[in-house]
């Protein structure tokens, strides 16, 4: 299975988004795992190298045709990396996928780019977005939230900012932040069509 975490947004929480979700899934018993960091900037690549992540494995696949190859040949679950504003690279991964997570955070600025991104996914494959570093109880996640479900748009996760995830390859992984990105993972391993 093919998991893509993307948006053609930067800054939105998609490495520690794949790298989360690659480590929720070791917990879970999927074996093997395999993280594709298909960014040139190789952060998931640079976080694994800080940091050893007990059973997942890492390829770096920074073009079309290197993503592509990663997906197509593991035989467990794998997690793709995607970078911000390559479309070529991202398309090739959306279109290989099994599931979509769309990080993202909340505010008005996000929309339009989860918007963009949603609409490179194929009709068939189930997505849903994560709110990152959230603010729980404030306007700007109900607000978010609110338009999320006007739009019918599903939403897989919300990570509360209080999750130390944003620290990056030094820190530690948190509990709290398996635990959230555990239940993202359940919902895009349910496979089923929007």
């Amino acid at each position: 299975m093919n998991i893509v975490v993307s948006n053609v947004k930067g800054g939105v929480g998609k490495t520690t988004t794949a790298v989360y979700l690659a480590a929720s899934a070791v917990e879970r018993g999927f074996d093997p795992v395999l993280l594709v960091d298909a960014d040139r900037q190789a952060s998931s690549a640079e976080w694994l190298e800080a940091r050893t992540v007990e059973g997942v494995e890492l390829e770096e696949a920074p073009s079309e045709r290197t993503v592509g190859r990663a997906m197509e040949r593991h035989d467990g679950l794998a997690v793709v990396d995607t970078p911000p504003g390559d479309e070529r690279i991202v398309r090739a991964a959306v279109e290989r996928a099994d599931a979509v997570v769309i990080p993202t955070r909340a505010g008005g600025v996000e929309f339009s780019r989860v918007v963009a991104t949603v609409e490179m996914v194929p009709s068939k494959t189930p997505f849903g977005i994560v709110v990152c570093a959230a603010r729980l109880g404030t306007n700007d996640l109900a607000q978010t939230v609110a338009w999320w479900e006007a739009e019918q748009i599903p939403i897989w996760g919300i990570v509360p900012e209080r999750v130390a995830i944003a620290s990056g390859p030094e820190a530690r992984l948190s509990r709290e932040g398996i635990e959230a990105y555990s239940d993202v993972l359940r919902r895009a391993t349910r496979r089923r069509p929007r």
